[in-house]
């Protein structure tokens, strides 16, 4: 059996050298530069025990590989690549057939590369790969794993045990790479691809696992709506992932991932396509939104078009357009009809009026589970604290498991007053670690003549949530006496002034503080305004240029005011006990009137 490496880059290059080293016939196919060096001087082969220079079988394409029927082909291109090498390759001759009737084995990340090649090929094998390597210079390649140059969990696709599959796996045992046979190989692919997905995050920006985190949550919703399940490679795995781990007192130094590595080369192209890209295509399928991974994948292609060096972008502008903050009704709907419809939130509450659970059972939007401002979605009321404090993490998390909310889960909420109540639910969800969390745009009346479930409902699957604080940026008291930036006042104009305080201990604002009351964020059908007219208000107020903090009467409407800053891609801090706390404290200064 002669294994034919088509791909000269980190892992077929890697994959090639041990090959060769074990005495096991091999050909490489490397082109461009990095192929004229090798042929000409060999391949500079760095492990973490030293270099060496390996004198590989170079071709530069398959014009030069007489195939025979013994052959196995391997792909270890990059994903974006494999159509045109099927293309090449399908039909040369090789033996008494041609090369489609030859086994061929997919080391490429993405779900995709097996699902092209079996368009073709008779047989497909393909492996979800673990191994540590790096390709930047022609001629050379840096194998950084340890006892184990990788790790390849191999099976045919889309299933079968063809016999030459233990044959394939002895030889690149005898090369030394830790090999389990799979029988799902797509549920062992797409456990790779959730940890793929932050590949280009460590390109443009550097690691950030709090991105990494929310790529996969987003990833896990679209698996669960396409019925796929992926695996956990370290519990699932019957190979220590440690064996293929850089050794601690190794002297190579890991620049990046593979995404990383094709921008510090300048190839121009970059596999975010089938793997952020793979993603996005799922949720589009299946009507799930893939905000975090649309928006990485299309920049991370403009980088590699441009040519951009790794890791100059800023994490800002991803930030500033997702997640997204609002949902409209006729996307709901869709939504709501789809495999994995949203955890929908009616969040109805306002001063004055007791009646929100009862408004609920006269008629909600179908599917939709009843949360309580005051119990839920606050901790009870004491005058240090502030009218609604933000809840104990436990008391949240219990809650939204009650509401249906998994790891993973899109979340919706909704009231009747455009959304001044439900974006309590939307800032407190997003603090608490839920990273797609939207508002019904328009609320309840947007919902239109559509139809309504009255009663109490469904009584969802228990979720199994687990609440993580800190997402959103908050403001203690002295913090939001002291802000260096813009604090908004986002109450009604007559309470910033003072000339009313219908419910706190005394009137006016915070000093400083600029009056920007909620209202008018809102267009007059209860939709937000559009993120332009947004932004030219909250321009006007400052808050395009400084920091921004909001406070309203109990920590409330403010986080509506945080929700319309974050549509015009602004981000803010919410002070929580905002004045209802404020106010209790007879020390802390009151400013009337019309000006900060």
């Amino acid at each position: 059996m002669r294994y034919v490496i088509i791909g000269a880059g980190a892992i077929g290059s890697t994959v090639a050298a041990q090959l060769h080293l074990a005495g096991i016939p091999t050909v490489l196919i490397a082109r461009g530069e990095h192929g004229a060096v090798i042929r000409e001087h060999g391949l500079r082969y760095v492990r973490p025990d030293g270099a060496r220079q390996v004198r590989l079988d170079v071709a530069g394409g398959a014009h030069e590989v007489e195939l025979t029927g013994d052959d196995v082909l391997v792909l270890a291109t990059k994903a974006q690549d494999t159509e045109a090498v099927l293309r090449e390759w399908s039909w040369r001759p090789a033996g008494a057939g041609v090369a489609a009737d030859l086994p061929i084995v997919s080391l490429q990340n993405g779900l995709e590369s097996e699902r092209a090649a079996l368009r073709r090929f008779r047989t497909v094998f393909g492996a979800a790969i673990w191994q540590p390597a790096s390709f930047l210079r022609p001629g050379e390649v840096t194998a950084e794993g340890g006892e184990k140059q990788g790790i390849f969990w191999l099976g045919q696709y889309p299933a079968g045990q063809d016999p030459r599959l233990e044959g394939i796996a002895a030889g690149f045992r005898a090369a030394n790479f830790a090999v389990q046979i799979v029988p799902d190989l797509v549920h062992w692919k797409a456990g790779k691809l959730l940890g793929n997905l932050r590949n280009a995050v460590d390109a443009l920006y550097g690691p950030n696992p709090k991105l990494a985190a929310a790529l996969r949550a987003e990833a896990l919703g679209v698996f669960k709506a396409a019925g796929m399940t992926a695996a956990d490679l370290a519990s699932e795995s019957e190979v220590d992932l440690s064996v293929a781990s850089v050794p601690e007192a190794s002297s190579i130094v890991r620049g990046g991932s593979s995404t990383w590595q094709s921008l510090m080369r300048g190839t121009g192209s970059v596999e975010a396509d089938f793997l952020n890209g793979e993603i996005v295509l799922l949720g589009r399928l299946h009507g799930v939104p893939t905000p975090l991974n649309e928006a990485l994948q299309h920049r991370i292609g403009v980088a590699a078009d441009r040519r951009e060096p790794p890791r100059s972008a800023d994490l800002d502008e991803l930030l500033a357009v997702v997640p997204p903050v609002l949902v409209s009704a006729e996307e709901l709907a869709r939504q709501l009809e789809s495999a994995d419809p949203p955890v929908l939130l009616d969040v109805r509450w306002a001063l004055g009026d007791l009646n929100g659970h009862q408004h609920y059972l006269d008629g909600h939007i179908p599917g939709a589970v009843y949360v309580d401002l005051d119990t839920e979605l606050a901790a009870p009321a004491v005058p240090q604290d502030g009218r609604h404090p933000l809840p104990d993490p436990d008391a949240l998390q219990a809650a939204a498991r009650r509401w249906g909310v998994r790891e993973g889960s899109r979340v919706v909420a909704y009231d009747n007053s455009g959304n001044l109540a439900a974006a309590r639910a939307w800032w407190l969800l997003r603090w608490a670690g839920v990273s797609d969390v939207r508002l019904l745009d328009g609320g309840l009346r947007a919902w239109g003549e559509r139809p309504l479930e009255k009663g109490f409902g469904r009584i969802p699957e228990a979720g199994d949530v687990v609440v993580k604080p800190g997402n959103m940026p908050v403001l203690a008291m002295d913090e939001a006496g002291a802000f260096p930036g813009v604090l908004l006042d986002a109450r009604a104009g007559e309470r910033y002034r003072g000339e009313q305080e219908p419910i706190d201990p005394r009137a006016g604002h915070i000093p400083g503080a600029v009056s920007a009351p909620t209202t008018e964020n809102l267009a007059a059908d209860g939709r937000f305004r559009t993120p332009d007219e947004l932004s030219a208000r909250f321009a006007a107020l400052g808050a395009s240029t400084n920091e921004v903090g909001v406070y309203c009467g109990s920590g409330v409407t403010a986080s509506h005011e945080i929700a319309a800053l974050a549509v015009a891609g602004i981000e803010a801090a919410l002070y929580p006990g905002s004045w209802s706390q404020w106010s209790n404290y007879p020390d802390r200064p009151a400013a009337t009137g019309p000006t900060p």
